[in-house]
């Protein structure tokens, strides 16, 4: 028997894709009516989280954070059984993750984090990727539960917390890339270039494939080898950001780069790699 705590759009897919292969799995929402939604898939619903992991032997997570996963595993611990498993899928502090692991296992219970890059679609069509890190011998025992509900178990080996160390990392990326998509519509936008046209560049030069070389290129740190000097980088930004004022566009991303281009050209570096502005981070 398997219980899932926290059915908003990602627990709910899980929910359904679980009862899709003939799962028994009991459910809890601090939204009641959202846990209730999911009887039409084959689910039990439970008003209060302590009945809905009474009899389970794994109890999944997704929550907000830290506190509330804290605040949700306190208040259904009465009802875990011996043996109890807890997977929490919560994007979480790795010191929260850290703690967890040595609290619950102090209890007797093993608690895995497994936090996902995986949207609501994934977690219905098992696809996406998932993160473990920490105890082998758990991770062995569980992965053919959690292969199951991803199209990749993505195991980054024995430290405790290094999943959730990941799942921020990459978050970053994904908020980093989306401000800075913004700042290209901002741009556009004040440059009266529709949409479409931005999308269809990106339909034929994509930028995305040149993320693995550039990051390797970052982390080797031969910065005195430039293929776009940060001088020339710097230029460049300035067109953009007088474009943008002439506009009266503002622009999010962009002044923060300028301002370490600014710097770094201060240091005597305006004739390395415009890369050398993450120089400090290595």
């Amino acid at each position: 028997m398997k219980a899932f705590l926290g059915t908003g759009l990602l627990g709910a897919n899980f929910v359904k894709a679980m009862c899709g292969r003939g799962e028994s799995v009991q459910v809890w929402n601090r939204t009641s009516s959202k846990a209730k939604a999911l009887e039409a898939y084959g689910a039990t619903a439970f008003d209060e989280a302590v009945q809905a992991v009474t009899g389970a032997d794994i109890v999944h997570l997704t929550l907000k954070d830290d506190s509330t996963v804290d605040e949700v595993l306190e208040s259904a611990s009465a009802g875990f059984s011996s043996g109890l498993i807890i997977i929490d899928h919560t994007t979480t502090s790795a010191v929260g993750a850290i703690e967890r692991i040595k609290r619950w296992k102090d209890c007797g219970v093993d608690y895995l984090h497994a936090p996902v890059f995986m949207g609501p679609p994934n977690a219905l069509e098992a696809t996406g990727n998932m993160l473990v890190s920490g105890d082998q011998d758990l991770i062995a025992r569980i992965s053919p539960e959690l292969e199951k509900m991803t199209g990749k178990l993505i195991n980054l080996g024995t430290e405790n917390g290094k999943a959730a160390g990941i799942k921020l990392v990459g978050n970053l990326f994904l908020i980093s890339l989306t401000a800075g998509l913004s700042d290209v519509l901002a741009l556009a936008k004040g440059l009266k270039i529709n949409s479409d046209d931005v999308a269809a560049l990106f339909s034929s030069w994509n930028p995305g494939a040149g993320v693995p070389a550039r990051f390797d290129k970052i982390r080797t740190g031969n910065f005195d080898n430039p293929s776009w000097e940060l001088d020339m980088a710097r230029k460049d930004a300035g067109l953009m950001m007088d474009a943008a004022k002439e506009e009266n566009v503002a622009l999010t991303v962009l002044p923060a780069v300028i301002a370490q281009m600014d710097n770094w050209i201060a240091k005597g570096h305006g004739n390395d790699d415009w890369t050398v502005i993450a120089k400090d981070n290595l």
